[in-house]
């Protein structure tokens, strides 16, 4: 399904994108797609879900005012299919531009990619420092909190929930546990 090897994805990655920060978020978010492909019973396309999570911020480390509309162009630099760019542009939907996620794939993305920075964030002040010992409560109170993680859009994180018909405590306690399986310290 995927076009594009792991190693010119990471390759590609890295020359748009150079704070530590996004580099970790971009690993996070691609160990996290791969749990929900192999999760959801497509564990034939986990690759692709992988290297979806992987680019989906590619253009946002040097050009954020231009976040998911410069992505095509970027990606055509390793030979994205459609299918890739359709992917990685819809997590914008609504925010950057109006490329709507239709594939269950491209909801989770969505649905995942602002939660997965406030369990990040949430983790950062537990005294492990880490998902591991993190339970979807913990997650919830600080969901409530306005003021915590403030770049992280609740509303993406509801809008993501309702796009995949999930209750918020199951989108929770899922991303939770396809962190730990990709944490990086």
């Amino acid at each position: 399904m995927s076009n594009v090897t792991r190693e010119a994805a990471l390759e590609l990655l890295k020359k748009y994108n150079t704070e530590e920060f996004h580099l970790k978020h971009a690993y996070t978010v691609e160990g996290t797609m791969r749990y929900f492909a192999e999760k959801l019973g497509y564990g034939d396309d986990a690759d692709f879900w992988a290297t979806v999570g992987l680019l989906h911020d590619i253009d946002f480390g040097q050009f954020p005012e231009e976040h998911c509309l410069k992505a095509p162009e970027l990606l055509k630099e390793i030979g994205a299919s459609d299918e890739l760019v359709h992917a990685v542009v819809s997590h914008g939907y609504g925010l950057c531009c109006d490329v709507e996620p239709v594939h269950q794939m491209e909801k989770i993305l969505f649905a995942t990619d602002e939660l997965t920075g406030l369990i990040g964030a949430c983790a950062l002040m537990r005294p492990s420092k880490s998902v591991q010992d993190m339970e979807a409560s913990s997650v919830k109170k600080k969901f409530k909190d306005k003021r915590f993680a403030a770049g992280c859009s609740r509303d993406v994180i509801r809008q993501g929930a309702e796009m995949l018909g999930w209750e918020m405590d199951k989108l929770f306690e899922e991303t939770i546990l396809a962190m730990r399986t990709c944490e990086v310290l």
